[in-house]
């Protein structure tokens, strides 16, 4: 007779007690989801969308910009988005848990990380309340957007935009220079 295998759960306090090791650790719905620290191409396409939306956003703009990002809705889901973009209604000293109210989130694919931000994550931002949700996929130089309440996804090659209706000009990124000498 097969006994049923117990798959162990987590809260974000357990997740909190975890050593610093280099790794990320996550927790959607108490599944622990575990991936290697980013190498180096992942950080240059994520530093260049960092500057290109900070910008955008600006200096006392109406969200926050930070890289990476936060989503705790305790006791079970914390997921930590390579870059997030939230109202700035929510002060930089306000806990992540207290943030109830996102613009985007971004997620740059690694080897190690492809399946889990496509596949979970996704769905789970937008299941959360995050207005919009990019997947950077520098193999293919493309970025997947999805919009909350969309039927479909968005991939874009060339150039596109983000516009958030808080902001009186949309942001245009070009894919092109976004992916500009890497492999």
């Amino acid at each position: 007779m097969a006994m049923p295998v117990r798959v162990p759960t987590y809260t974000t306090d357990d997740l909190r007690a975890f050593p610093e090791d280099g790794c990320r650790y996550e927790l959607l719905d108490g599944m622990l989801i575990v991936t290697p620290a980013h190498g180096n191409p992942h950080q240059v396409v994520l530093s260049r969308l960092f500057l290109a939306v900070a910008a955008y956003i600006g200096d006392g703009g109406p969200a926050m910009v930070t890289s990476p990002g936060e989503l705790e809705i305790a006791p079970k889901t914390l997921l930590d988005p390579d870059l997030l973009v939230y109202p700035s209604r929510f002060t930089p000293d306000m806990p992540w848990a207290k943030i109830s109210d996102w613009w985007l989130a971004v997620e740059v694919f690694s080897r190690s990380s492809k399946r889990y931000d496509r596949d979970f994550k996704r769905d789970a931002y937008l299941a959360l309340g995050v207005r919009e949700v990019w997947l950077v996929d520098r193999i293919e130089k493309a970025i997947l957007m999805t919009r909350s309440g969309a039927h479909q996804d968005v991939r874009c090659t060339g150039t596109f935009s983000w516009h958030p209706p808080e902001m009186a000009q949309p942001l245009v990124i070009d894919c092109a220079r976004l992916f500009r000498g890497l492999p």
